[in-house]
């Protein structure tokens, strides 16, 4: 089953609005005979890819699987009729598939004679699984906000200067992050104060993420970094926002709150549009805004061995007034990252907060 989530991580950045899913087949004596993972939207899933690798040897034998065998007809067929029609004995899953859809092929497979056994490894397999999980239990993306600072917490310094807080591996490493997420968005402030591009450099075979900016009265310039055809863009505005010096620019407009473009309005849409994950590096009052509407679901924060002593915290207000109401979180790993430390981590608690800031 570890290999099968090994394999399922090959397909981060490729298959929303699918989840991945890696497979796993031994023949009758316990050989391994065949290895498959979701690699596109529209594709096979892992079972087929697996089953061909196997073919005959597949008889009698056992699969694994990182997310229970879906049981309905889409663009491709449901797997579970294909591990019976191979003659699978045995089939091992982690996840239960929470998706009404596609849900209950582990029952068909019962119903057929197979031995079926649910659950295995399922919090390994979900955690590789988080983005597309959360987008179909909560109806909205996945939100992960990536950050640098100093040791300090500074994003910037006090003269606004933030290029470059953190090494060249780390600003790589950013790259990976923007390949797997299917959208990077960012706010208006940013939009100003650094012209960012957005798109992936450097990653093989990367698919580009839909750039999503928020610019409440589309101020952005015609001649923007994010607005070339590298990466496609979505530019989030007011319903009454004036865009006739955008001509050809997707839009996306959405009534105000308070001034403010809706947190929870802004990933309804973006679930629509088929979003599943998204990749917040907006500045510390857009993350404070994802934060204190409970949509902050991962932190990815990458601290340069560096002091400023003034300037902008990476994080603005989130409306948490006491230590009491800290959201407090789990780091599920600490690595270095060249000259720099990343941290990744979930939250564990709620965000405590009576209603959803708006930005």
């Amino acid at each position: 089953m570890r290999r099968a989530i090994a394999l399922a991580a090959r397909g981060l950045g490729h298959t929303s609005p699918n989840p991945v899913v890696g497979c796993v087949i031994t023949d009758a004596a316990g050989t391994v005979v065949g290895e498959g993972w979701h690699q596109r939207a529209g594709g096979p899933h892992a079972e087929v890819h697996a089953l061909r690798a196997a073919g005959p040897a597949a008889r009698g034998g056992t699969a694994y699987v990182t997310l229970e065998p879906c049981n309905h007809t889409g663009r491709t067929g449901p797997c579970a009729q294909a591990l019976l029609e191979a003659g699978v004995a045995r089939v091992v899953y982690a996840v239960p598939d929470p998706n009404p859809q596609a849900s209950g092929g582990a029952a068909t497979l019962r119903a057929a004679g197979v031995e079926t056994e649910g659950g295995f490894l399922e919090a390994e397999a979900e955690a590789g699984n988080t983005a597309w999980l959360t987008s179909v239990r909560l109806g909205r993306p996945h939100v992960t906000w990536k950050y640098a600072a100093t040791l300090d917490g500074r994003s910037a310094a006090a003269d606004g200067s933030s290029r470059w807080i953190t090494s060249p591996e780390s600003r790589a490493d950013v790259h990976r992050l923007r390949a797997e997420a299917d959208a990077v968005l960012v706010g208006g402030g940013t939009l100003r104060a650094d012209d960012p591009h957005l798109a992936v450099r450097g990653v093989e075979g990367a698919t580009q993420p839909l750039r999503v900016a928020l610019d409440t009265h589309a101020a952005l310039l015609p001649g923007a970094r994010i607005l070339d055809d590298a990466a496609p863009t979505l530019l989030v505005v007011a319903e009454d926002a004036d865009t006739r010096h955008l001509p050809g620019v997707d839009l996306l407009r959405l009534p105000l709150h308070d001034g403010r473009l809706p947190v929870p309005g802004l990933l309804t849409a973006l679930h629509a549009r088929g979003v599943r994950s998204v990749l917040l590096e907006g500045g510390p009052s857009l993350a404070g805004a994802f934060l204190e509407a409970g949509a902050v679901d991962r932190v990815v924060g990458y601290l340069a061995p560096a002091l400023l002593g003034s300037g902008p915290a990476a994080l603005a207000d989130a409306g948490i007034t006491t230590i009491a109401r800290a959201v407090r979180l789990d780091i599920t790993e600490a690595v270095r990252v060249g000259t720099d430390l990343r941290i990744t981590a979930v939250p564990t608690t709620a965000v405590p907060t009576t209603a959803p800031k708006e930005h």
